[in-house]
């Protein structure tokens, strides 16, 4: 069984394609289960919607889960279709953004930390002056975020979690082990799952997150992994699946998973 469980499409603001297009491209890549997972509105901004080429607005949630699940029936038998979505975690609104997408039948919650500190992950200026000891604080502060959210109970998958390297490979050799290490940890107690997302290729860093030294990791601590490619075009659906599934089997792993009606589905590499 063949499934990619992160895709976006127009409603976001910055992918390109419908629904339906994704649907497709998953049927043509040969997928028996496709995940829609857009992006959150701003629940605790002000206004409809804070940031256009971001977000969907929040009148927007309630048409976007009509449209799937009323193309979920459509491809009923063709392939699978899930209701998911991607939300950010703000700990400060935490509590809004559970309440509000528990109102809505999702498959699945995709949680990401795009943001640390009023900065985005992928903001290069960032970095600049840090030193080496700056550095180690902000990406501990990172894995900290992320143990923080798999703990708050939102969510069945965690989204790339090394992506903070995407515009800032460097990331990549700031050395704070026993953080990462608490990080996996705290998600495999937790039961939540980490996808393996192939959309680092379109950012500085290239290849996949997370790394294959997290993945080791991953695997010794028995965190359960799955697979998104992140597409914002439908070309990109499923995108390097076959090989993520090698790289897997030659890590370790023996199964990924996928969830439906919040629960796990454990498919064998």
């Amino acid at each position: 069984m063949k499934f990619d469980l992160h895709t976006h499409h127009f409603r976001c603001g910055h992918a390109d394609g419908n629904i339906q297009d994704y649907i497709e491209a998953g049927i043509k890549a040969g997928l028996g289960v496709i995940g829609i997972s857009d992006h959150t509105p701003y629940f605790a901004h002000p206004v409809e919607q804070a940031f256009p080429h971001i977000a969907m607005g929040k009148s927007e949630l309630a048409a976007y889960v009509n449209e799937v699940l009323s193309l979920k029936k459509e491809y009923a038998g063709v392939i699978d279709v899930l209701l998911g979505i991607e939300s950010d975690f703000f700990p400060e609104s935490a509590p809004l953004y559970q309440k509000t997408l528990e109102t809505y039948p999702f498959d699945y919650v995709i949680g990401s930390v795009h943001n640390l500190g009023g900065v985005s992950i992928f903001n290069k200026g960032r970095w600049k002056k840090l030193g080496s000891k700056e550095q180690m604080d902000v990406k501990t502060e990172y894995y900290h975020l992320i143990s923080k959210s798999a703990k708050s109970g939102m969510f069945q998958i965690l989204g790339h979690i090394d992506a903070m390297k995407g515009n800032y490979p460097a990331f990549a050799d700031i050395q704070v082990p026993a953080s990462v290490d608490e990080c996996l940890r705290t998600i495999a107690d937790c039961g939540v799952a980490i996808e393996i997302n192939t959309s680092g290729k379109t950012k500085l860093s290239g290849g996949w997150y997370p790394s294959d030294a997290i993945l080791e990791r991953a695997l010794h601590f028995g965190v359960d992994v799955t697979f998104g490619s992140d597409a914002h075009k439908p070309s990109r659906v499923a995108d390097e699946l076959d090989a993520v599934a090698e790289r897997l089997k030659d890590i370790g792993f023996t199964q990924w998973v996928y969830y439906k009606q919040r629960q796990k589905v454990t498919v064998a590499l």
